[in-house]
This record gives C-alpha cells, sequence and structure tokens, in this order.
C-alpha cells in the first residue's frame, strides 16, 4: 500500500506551504510566470526532496517553478533571500526581506529587489475614484520623461514591462536606396516605351505624355545580431521586441548570438511581438552566457552567407563587444562582413557611461571595424536611432 507524503512543516512558524505561496508571489512580481499549478507541483516536489538540503530544494522548485532561461537568475537570487536566515519564514507572510544589522544589502537586480520590497496595505475608506486618480498619477508627463531616458538596465519589472510596450511604437524609418528595378514616372534618364504605348492605346493611340523610366526606390535589406549573453540579459529581450515592431513589413533577417549562432527569422515571421518572443525564448539555448562574436560570424559566413543580399544589407549588431574569443578571428570575420554588406552599424548599451572606451579586446576590434557605434540604452536614443542610421549612412563610405 503506497501512502501519500505529509505535508513538510516548519516547527518554527508554521507550514513550509505559506512559504512557497508567499516565494510565489514575489516570482510574480518579478515577471516570472508562476501560477497554482505550478505551486501545487512545488510543494509536492519540496515534500519529495525535504529540507534537509538546501541545494536539493533549490534544483526541486527551479524545476517546478521556472520554465525561462531569462529567469533562472532572478530565481536565484530571490531563493538565496528568502531562505538564508532561519527565522525568514515570519517575513514570508509580511512579504519583506530579512535584514541583518551592520551588514549591508547584496547587489540584487530591479526585478528581485522590487519583489522584495513591501507591499503597502490596503487603506481602508477610499472611492475608486481616489484610487484611479493615484493610478494617474503615477504616468504623470515627470514620470512619462524619467522613464524616456531610464536605463533599460536599471527599471523594476513594472517599469521595464511598461517601457517594452513603449518600445514597441516607436518608429525605425530605414534609409531608402535606388533598386535596379524600375518604374515609370515623370523623370527619368530614358523613356519608358511599353508604359507609354499601353497609355496611348488607352486614349486612341494618341500620345498624352511621354512617361520616363527612373529606378524605384526600396528600404535597405536589413540584417540583424542581438547579443543574448549575460550582460545583455536586460537589453536584447527589449531591443528584439522593439525590432520587431518598428522594422515590420520589412525585409530582415535576425540572429541571435552567444556562445553559437541562433536563427530567429523564422520567429520574426509571427505578426505578433509577445508569439515572437516566446518563440524565441524556445529557440535560443545559450542565453545569459558567453559571447563568442568571432565563432557567431564564422558560422554565419559558412551556413548563412546569402542572407547579406548583393552588398547592400545593412547590418546592425547589437552588443557590448564583451568577446571571450580571440580577437584575431573575430577581425578576420569583421573583416568579410564588412565587404559583403553596405554598413555594418554596432548598436551599444555601454554608452550609457559617459567618456566610455572600447578597451577590451572585442570592443577594440568592433570599433575598428564597424562603421558607426550608436546608443540603444533608452526609449530616448531608440527614438533617435532613425536619424543616428540616415546621418552614419551619409557620412560613411560608399
Amino acid at each position: 500500500m503506497i501512502t501519500r507524503a505529509a505535508p513538510l512543516g516548519d516547527a518554527r512558524s508554521g507550514k513550509l506551504a505559506d512559504n512557497l505561496v508567499a516565494f510565489g508571489r514575489a516570482l510574480r512580481r518579478a515577471g516570472v510566470p508562476v501560477d497554482s499549478a505550478r505551486l501545487a507541483l512545488a510543494g509536492e516536489a519540496a515534500a519529495l526532496v525535504g529540507v534537509e538540503s538546501r541545494a536539493d530544494l533549490a534544483a526541486a522548485l527551479e524545476a517546478t517553478l521556472v520554465s525561462r532561461e531569462q529567469d533562472r537568475t532572478v530565481f536565484a537570487e530571490l531563493f538565496d533571500a528568502y531562505f538564508r536566515d532561519p527565522k525568514v519564514a515570519a517575513h514570508l507572510l509580511a512579504q519583506m526581506l530579512p535584514r541583518t544589522p551592520g551588514h549591508a544589502e547584496p547587489a540584487r537586480r530591479p526585478r528581485v529587489r522590487e519583489a522584495l520590497s513591501p507591499q503597502a496595505p490596503e487603506r481602508g475608506g477610499e472611492s475608486s475614484s481616489e484610487r484611479q486618480v493615484e493610478l494617474d498619477a503615477a504616468m504623470t508627463a515627470s514620470e512619462q520623461q524619467r522613464l524616456r531616458h531610464a536605463d533599460f538596465n536599471a527599471l523594476s519589472a513594472d517599469e521595464y514591462r511598461l517601457v517594452e510596450r513603449l518600445a514597441r511604437e516607436v518608429a525605425l524609418p530605414l534609409p531608402e536606396v535606388a533598386s535596379r528595378r524600375t518604374q515609370a514616372g515623370t523623370r527619368g534618364p530614358a523613356l519608358h516605351w511599353s508604359r507609354t504605348l499601353r497609355e496611348a492605346g488607352r486614349n486612341g493611340g494618341e500620345l498624352l505624355r511621354l512617361l520616363r523610366r527612373r529606378r524605384r526606390a526600396q528600404p535597405l535589406p536589413l540584417l540583424v545580431l542581438v547579443d543574448v549573453s549575460g550582460s545583455m540579459e536586460r537589453y536584447a529581450r527589449l531591443l528584439l521586441a522593439f525590432l520587431h515592431a518598428a522594422t515590420r513589413g520589412r525585409r530582415r533577417d535576425v540572429f541571435a548570438f552567444g556562445t553559437h549562432l541562433t536563427d530567429l527569422t523564422p520567429a520574426f515571421r509571427l505578426a505578433d511581438t509577445d508569439a515572437m518572443l516566446a518563440a524565441a525564448n524556445q529557440a535560443i539555448d545559450d542565453f545569459a552566457g558567453g559571447t563568442r562574436l568571432g565563432a557567431s560570424l564564422a558560422a554565419l559566413r559558412r551556413d548563412h552567407a546569402r542572407r547579406l543580399v548583393g552588398g547592400r544589407t545593412l547590418v546592425l549588431l547589437v552588443t557590448d563587444g564583451l568577446d571571450t574569443g580571440e580577437p584575431e578571428a573575430l577581425e578576420h570575420e569583421l573583416d568579410w562582413l564588412r565587404r559583403h554588406c553596405r554598413r555594418l552599424l554596432w548598436l551599444n548599451p555601454l554608452l550609457r557611461f559617459e567618456g566610455y572606451q572600447p578597451l577590451a579586446r572585442g570592443a577594440a576590434a568592433l570599433y575598428r571595424k564597424a562603421d558607426g557605434m550608436l546608443a540603444v540604452h533608452n526609449l530616448s536614443k531608440l527614438q533617435d536611432l532613425a536619424a543616428a542610421l540616415a546621418a552614419v549612412l551619409r557620412t560613411c563610405r560608399t
């Protein structure tokens, strides 16, 4: 006969289930998708592994509560904060972080700090109109201005979700160039005889006007390479959402790179941005790892060289340049890429620091080979990106 394991209890201040529920609330506030089914499964996993080993309990909870690679570091920090103090259960129910007198709190991600902050209790006697005014005041002009210039890496979880949605509304009109195809118009170097004669046929054979042949304008083909390493964690998702919405309807090929290259072009064909992000999350298996840009560019040259259309492609390389590979190999691949594209532009989040210098070996190689370096660390820079692209294209090599 098989008996079901009894729920684990906490002899100091209650049941472990209560602590797990509070822990789940904190994960949700930090942006980790946790529902009641996952919490029930986490309770069963905790009952099976027990609480004797902290590492076993952490592994069991992570396996049941975390489904996305980018949420693992947030889970690890929250777990460490919640279960490091034997008396933490009393604080869990109040959603407060235990503090040790005389010791400074460790630096944590904004999502984790917000999840651990105390929640303001409901104030009785307030009307719905008063609560509505309070919510409206949270996004006044000054607040919007602050978020417009706030670094993506310093946003709380709620601010990050808001800025991500605002970024989807930022336009990015790509510069246009004359294509090899022609169309009829009023100006041009030669007559467009076929269109002229067709129009004359509709007018009884009378040549009322002479149409001329001119080259058709088209947006530059776009190739985007996005760094998904650990140092780019806060920027990668937001910039992918921005590029998906801003380049909709244009020819674009998108790749993610960390320790290797991942083709995100099938995900970018999805019309919905949230669906694209979910598909990209499933495709990327080296999220928050190291950066091997040289090896990733070698894979692009070897397997996807045809994505570079006739030397007319605009390449956007989104990275902080903290490459762990050999700089000689990186320079060799960057030379090949420059020969096969129209422009190579480096979108660097580290330009948020005043006086930034590309001193790292990978960053120095990128700085020498790229046609331009642009900032993309806040909404203001994203809104200025189109003008910056046009300016770089005018001043760089032809």
